[in-house]
C-alpha cells in the first residue's frame, strides 16, 4: 500500500484491504465493501486502543504497520519546512539570533527520537516558548516557589520526594535547566543515560544546560509522553497537554499562542 493515510469516508480497494486486515486481527468492520464508514471507524478505533496507538479513527502509518499493510511505521515529517522564519513568527518576542543558533539542534533531536511529525514539532516548539521564550537553554532562577524567605537558594526543593531529592544541596544542584527545565535528582538520573549520547547528569548536572543535551532531553521527554500528549491534543485539551510536560499550567498562554500560530505556518 503506497498511501500514507486512509481517512474516514474514503472508498476503494485500499479500504477493502484495510477491512480484511481488521477482520483477520479480530476486529470486525462489518461488510467488506471498500467504504470507510462507521463500522470500519469503530473497528479501527478498537484496534488502535488494543495496540496502544492514538485512537483517532484514522488509519495512518502506525496503524497500517500494526495491521501488516505497510513495511514502515514512520510518520510523515514537515521538519524541512520548519525554518527560522516560520519559528520567528511563533516566537514574536524572541531574538532571531537565538532561534538561528538553537533551532537546528532541537529539530535534529526530534528527528532522532522519532517525534518529528507535525503535532510533536508544534508541541516541542510551544513547550520551548512556554518554558524559555528566549529560545535558549537556561537555568531556573530563584522564586518564592523554590526558595523560602529566610532559606538558602532552592531550599524548598531540597526534600521534595516527588523530585527524588534527598536533602541539601539537591535543590540547587538539580534545579531546572535546559529547554524543558529538567528538575530533580530523579529526572537527572533517569534522562542522562537515555540520551542519544548518554551523559552523567548526576555527576555533572550543569551539562543539562548544554544546547545539545537540552535539545535531546526535550525530545526524549516528549517521546515518553507522546501518546498522552496526542490524546490530549486530539481532544483539544491544551491545558492537559501543557500539564503533561510542566506538571501544571505555567506559561499556558504562551504555549497556546505558539501552538496556534504554528498550526497555520507548518504544513501537514
Amino acid at each position: 500500500m503506497d498511501r500514507e493515510s486512509l481517512p474516514q469516508g474514503d472508498t476503494g480497494d485500499d479500504i477493502g484491504h484495510l477491512q480484511q486486515a481488521l477482520l483477520q486481527h479480530g476486529f470486525n468492520p462489518g461488510a467488506i465493501d471498500g467504504e470507510y464508514g462507521q463500522g470500519t471507524v469503530a473497528a479501527v478505533l478498537a484496534f488502535q486502543k488494543s495496540e496502544r496507538l492514538l485512537p483517532d479513527g484514522v488509519t495512518g502509518p502506525r496503524t497500517m504497520f500494526a495491521l501488516g499493510l505497510v513495511d514502515s511505521n514512520a510518520l510523515p515529517s514537515p521538519v524541512a519546512e520548519v525554518t527560522v522564519e516560520v519559528v520567528s513568527r511563533m516566537f514574536p518576542a524572541t531574538p532571531i539570533g537565538n532561534i538561528k543558533a538553537n533551532l537546528p539542534p532541537v529539530l535534529s533531536s526530534l528527528v532522532s527520537n522519532k517525534v518529528s511529525d507535525k503535532p510533536m514539532i508544534l508541541m516541542a516548539l510551544a513547550t520551548v516558548r512556554a518554558e524559555v521564550e528566549c529560545f535558549a537553554p537556561i537555568s531556573e532562577g530563584q522564586s518564592r516557589y523554590n526558595t523560602s524567605p529566610a532559606g538558602h537558594p532552592f531550599d524548598l526543593y531540597d526534600y521534595r520526594r516527588d523530585l527524588g531529592n534527598l536533602g541539601a544541596p539537591d535543590g540547587a544542584t538539580f534545579k531546572g535547566r535546559g529547554f524543558v527545565q529538567l528538575t530533580g535528582r530523579h529526572n537527572y538520573a533517569t534522562y542522562g543515560p537515555r540520551l542519544m549520547q548518554p551523559v552523567d547528569l548526576i555527576g555533572d548536572p550543569e551539562r543539562a544546560g548544554d544546547v545539545g543535551v537540552a535539545a535531546d532531553v526535550l525530545a526524549r521527554f516528549l517521546s515518553d509522553k507522546e501518546l498522552q500528549i496526542k490524546t490530549a491534543l486530539l481532544a483539544g485539551d491544551m491545558r492537559l497537554a501543557r500539564s503533561l510536560v510542566n506538571g501544571g499550567c505555567n506559561g499556558l498562554d504562551r504555549f497556546e499562542d505558539a501552538y496556534q500560530r504554528g498550526l497555520g505556518l507548518i504544513p501537514g
